[in-house]
């Protein structure tokens, strides 16, 4: 059995064990997609000012390395009054690869858009927000919040997903495949634009790819995370011995 994830090889592959050992599966690790920030000439399309801003606000560690990789491109020294609020703490600590960690000026949340709003609070009300977002993103479940609360800011785009070659991949020899984001439909189809699943089972592993292979007219197999599939290892294991049993019950 082959099973392929579009991801890049994790350091740690202890949770897909039990998938090599219980079920004899190859498992494969292909991105089909990277991460890439803008250039400076596409950044300027948007004719957003970076000295405009007194506050950004990021949500992923892609968009911190663009946001700083752009200042320097386009010549902006970042002041040390500028002020940082991050969805989660570990977006908030890779700030340290930029700047001097600073508590007063770095801020974070739970991951939920409303913990953002609430850390901004009265206090930091006055700022000029410049959120930080991807090509094709949504982020409306923050700005529906900012609006509500008379925030003002811009919505940037920093970065950007670029297909990856997948034509080397043979998905004929593949069993299981599990996506991840809706950018690996993107890239799967920018390959092979006349793709047929056939009898590919494919695994959905978050709500934003479920919807995004339903809208491309994809079957899905089985779908994480849930309180019993919290991970995407476990995910596939749960669906390999949902099979196994099926098949042992009709043999039966």
């Amino acid at each position: 059995m082959k099973i392929l994830v579009s991801q890049k090889q994790p350091s740690n592959l202890t949770p897909y064990e039990p998938l090599k050992k219980k079920f004899g599966a190859e498992i494969e690790f292909k991105p089909f997609f990277l991460i890439e920030p803008l250039s400076s000439r596409e950044f300027r399309a948007q004719r957003i000012n970076l000295q405009d801003y007194t506050a950004v606000v990021f949500s992923s560690r892609h968009a911190i390395d663009a946001y700083f990789q752009l200042a320097e491109n386009l010549r902006f020294k970042v002041p040390d009054t500028m002020k940082y609020f991050c969805t989660t703490e570990l977006v908030a600590m890779y700030l340290q690869k930029h700047i001097v960690y600073r508590k007063r000026k770095i801020f974070y949340g739970d991951g939920k858009p409303e913990s953002v709003v609430a850390l901004i609070g009265p206090k930091h009300k006055g700022e000029k927000f410049l959120i930080t977002a991807s090509e094709g993103s949504d982020v409306s479940n923050l700005t529906t919040l900012f609006d509500k609360a008379g925030l003002d800011y811009t919505v940037g785009t920093f970065v950007k997903s670029v297909p990856q070659d997948l034509t080397t991949v043979d998905f004929a020899s593949c069993d299981v495949v599990v996506l991840y984001n809706k950018f690996d439909i993107n890239a799967l189809y920018a390959s092979y634009p006349d793709f047929q699943q056939g009898d590919l089972k494919m695994i959905a592993y978050g709500k934003s790819i479920a919807k995004a292979m339903e809208e491309a007219g994809l079957e899905i197999a089985a779908q994480g995370p849930t309180p019993a599939t919290p991970s995407a290892a476990k995910t596939i294991e749960t669906y390999l011995d949902s099979c196994a049993k099926g098949k042992g019950a009709a043999k039966k």
